[in-house]
């Protein structure tokens, strides 16, 4: 069954082409299910992306190739030299500017008639639904679970439709959240996972080609959904699997009891996304006594019960030749690619390996990862195995390489 179209069908509502334009459009033009006024439609429509990443990049390529007439971009990150692995939107001789910039100065080089509108913004529950009220739809390109939820729970709230992808390693989905009958983010993952159980892409990788696939699904939703044509992904969930090239589709229904879209809402207004999904914020630790057997310097942080140690406060006190035991909790093929020389537990092999780790339970370990992420998450583990001094290096090896020594190689 075809979607209603996002965008008023009344003639006279729609703007003209012009000739320059219907030459341009001409391969739409002749499709009838497009035609003249599937392409005014697609000129009225507003588009947001949120994110400008992996996702994002493809999305607002095509769209913009498309004809959409006003694209919203929100991301208020910069442009690394390891985004363009994936993120085809930026440049070589983009790196260092930002995002929103970069992703306004590719768009433009393709489309001059596209209006970019740039939100150099982090989305929070502040900002999210006056940005969005704007839109016709919304397009998510986000790699974490509070703005997930935030992104769906505002479409829902604002009766926008949500073209979603998300990817992770070799695999992703796609579907369309929030349409009226169809179900929300939320009626598929009603709670998010513990904190730390889903890696990032930063943390498990990504194959660069990846979020091309998925975000031109999103591209291709979106202008489904202005035109009205064919069958958008409302009530499916699109699997992709790049390394067996396999699409597999999944039923979704949407559920009564949902809490923003079900039949008797509690949520009514956006939430504290990060309490929502576990994510604590950090507390200063008070002025505790600073000694060499791993008490907590005055002023540092503590997440979960974990103190958190900067790579500057560890470097200094190997440098004035107090050195903790530190262990690397990352991945064999991590470990290839750069280390400070700390012994391998994988977090994954924790539990088991307990045995292997030569200090006293009432001596200090200094435990990193990569970026804090899953270091933490083994920090808590060897404290239930009761490790009384375990502190989490803030940042990982990567802060490691930038502010201590930067002719270390970045991953």
């Amino acid at each position: 069954m075809a979607t209603e179209t996002m965008i008023p069908d009344v003639a006279t509502e729609l703007p003209k082409l012009s000739n320059e334009e219907i030459a341009r459009y001409s391969r739409h033009l002749i499709l009838p299910e497009v035609g003249m006024e599937g392409q005014q439609k697609l000129k009225a429509a507003r588009v947001l992306c949120v994110g400008t990443g992996g996702l994002g990049a493809p999305l607002a390529l095509y769209v913009a190739a498309a004809g959409v007439g006003t694209i919203g971009l929100v991301d208020f990150d910069v442009v690394d030299e390891s985004n363009l692995q994936r993120q085809i939107i930026h440049s070589q001789g983009t790196v260092g500017k930002l995002k929103v910039d970069s992703a306004e100065q590719m768009l433009h080089g393709l489309n001059k008639n596209t209006k970019i509108v740039k939100h150099n913004v982090m989305l929070t529950s502040a900002n999210a639904m006056e940005i969005f009220r704007d839109y016709d739809v919304i397009a998510d390109g986000t790699d974490n679970f509070q703005t997930r939820y935030l992104v769906n729970d505002a479409c829902v709230l604002l009766g926008k439709p949500n073209a979603y992808g998300s990817i992770f390693r070799f695999e992703g989905q796609a579907s369309v959240f929030g349409a009226p009958d169809g179900p929300c983010y939320r009626c598929l993952y009603p709670e998010p996972p513990p904190p730390g159980l889903v890696p990032s892409c930063a943390e498990g990788g990504v194959l660069g080609i990846l979020p091309g696939l998925v975000g031109v699904i999103q591209a291709t939703e979106t202008i489904k959904l202005i035109l009205g044509i064919g069958e958008p992904l409302i009530g499916r969930l699109l699997l992709v699997d790049a390394l067996g090239m396999s699409f597999r589709t999944l039923k979704l229904r949407k559920n009564p009891d949902c809490p923003v879209c079900g039949t008797h809402p509690t949520v009514t207004e956006l939430i504290d996304y990060d309490q929502f999904c576990g994510i604590a914020k950090p507390a200063t630790a008070g002025p505790l006594e600073v000694s060499s057997h791993g008490s907590v310097d005055q002023g540092q942080a503590v997440v979960d019960g974990i103190p958190q140690i900067s790579v500057e406060q560890l470097k200094a006190r190997q440098d004035a030749g107090d050195r903790p035991f530190v262990l690397d909790v990352r991945e064999p093929h991590e470990y290839a690619i750069v280390n400070l020389g700390a012994p391998l537990i994988p977090v994954g092999q924790i539990g088991s390996r307990l045995g292997e780790i030569p200090v006293g339970k009432d001596e200090e370990i200094v435990v990193h990862c990569k970026s804090g992420g899953r270091s933490q998450k083994a920090a808590l583990e060897l404290r239930s195995a009761g490790f009384l001094k375990v502190k989490n290096l803030a940042g990982g090896i990567t802060a490691w390489a930038e502010k201590i020594d930067p002719s270390m190689p970045k991953y």
